[in-house]
């Protein structure tokens, strides 16, 4: 029979899994919420993945309880060795397959975007986070905790800082910018001042201000030198993590793969996209950078396709089976 494999890609707000064969065939995509042992813990992390895998066996028409050969499990929130320690002695526990691995989700995105064996990948998304990987098995990773493991930027932080230079830049303390009329348009407020005191009173729901990073690269993009400032630093912090990720596994003059993924590198602003690509490559001539299109599951599952020992023709089967997944597999869990 044909090897069996599950791929898990978990987030904050939702988790892919697939279902599939050691040839590239999908046979199920399920689609839950978000399974970020940061948000559920570890048990209720397992519990949701458990209810997918169950799904994924009832979609592809396996008989329940029925042993796939390989799992890999790829979750935000697997940041430190430790975590990762505790949800691979989690994950081997379960009944769902015969081998597992488990690691950070970034290790997934890395895997979505190059099939070279010495790669880097930057994720510059809700947050920021670098990890990189090479042939003989060393990796580069950094904790990704917020403030207090000194990360910067992140769709969620460059929202915080529009908002903060908006409200300076209104009242005087800091530069004047355009932000501030831009950031009271956007929530049909008159003055920042009154967005702050929705925001405060519960008028305007604080999730919102995450909407602002959009604003903040339309403002830079018209001109303004506050906003502009905002997102060079965003491209030094970028090029920072590639180059520390790089030095630490001597990949500076060698060919490497540098995958930039996330949201907001994604979205391809010029002012943030072209420095970046033309730093990255300043610093490290070899290096090919790409900004991944298709989405970390894919990484997923090809990892879990590598420890099964599948042949490299494989790769382009399982990428195209999971680009045009019809309606029929993908089953979307509550």
């Amino acid at each position: 029979m044909t090897a069996l494999f599950l791929a898990v890609d978990g987030g904050n707000s939702k988790t892919d899994l697939v279902l599939g064969t050691g040839t590239g065939a999908v046979l199920a995509f399920i689609r839950g919420p978000g399974s970020s042992p940061h948000n559920l813990g570890v048990p209720g992390s397992l519990r949701l993945i458990d209810e997918l895998v169950t799904d994924a066996r009832s979609t592809a028409g396996l008989p329940a309880g029925t042993r796939i050969d390989q799992i890999s499990v790829y979750l935000a929130g697997a940041d430190l060795p430790v975590e990762v320690e505790r949800l691979h002695a989690a994950v081997s526990g379960t009944d769902w397959a015969r081998s597992c691995e488990v690691d950070n989700d970034t290790f997934a995105l890395t895997r979505a975007g190059t099939s070279m064996p010495d790669a880097i990948a930057v994720v510059c998304g809700a947050g920021i986070n670098c990890v990189g990987r090479t042939a003989d098995g060393r990796s580069a990773r950094f904790p990704s905790l917020g403030d207090i493991s000194g990360d910067w930027g992140g769709g969620h932080h460059l929202a915080q800082l529009a908002l903060w230079h908006a409200a300076r830049g209104e009242d005087g303390r800091g530069r004047p910018t355009a932000l501030s009329g831009a950031v009271a348009l956007h929530f049909g407020r008159p003055t920042v001042d009154s967005v702050s005191s929705g925001l405060h009173l519960g008028e305007i729901p604080p999730e919102r201000v995450s909407e602002l990073s959009p604003v903040l690269f339309a403002v830079a993009a018209a001109g303004d030198e506050v906003a502009s400032g905002v997102v060079a630093r965003q491209v030094q912090e970028i090029m920072a993590l590639h180059r520390v990720a790089a030095d630490r596994l001597g990949l500076r003059d060698a060919p490497h793969a540098v995958v930039l993924g996330g949201g907001v590198l994604r979205a391809r602003h010029p002012q943030l996209h072209e420095p970046t690509i033309a730093g990255i490559r300043a610093y490290a001539p070899r290096a090919e950078v790409k900004v991944v299109t298709d989405p970390p599951v894919v990484g997923a599952a090809l990892l879990a396709l590598d420890a099964l020992g599948a042949t490299p023709g494989v790769e382009n089967v399982l990428r195209e089976a999971l680009r045009r997944a019809p309606d029929a597999v993908l089953s979307r869990a509550s």
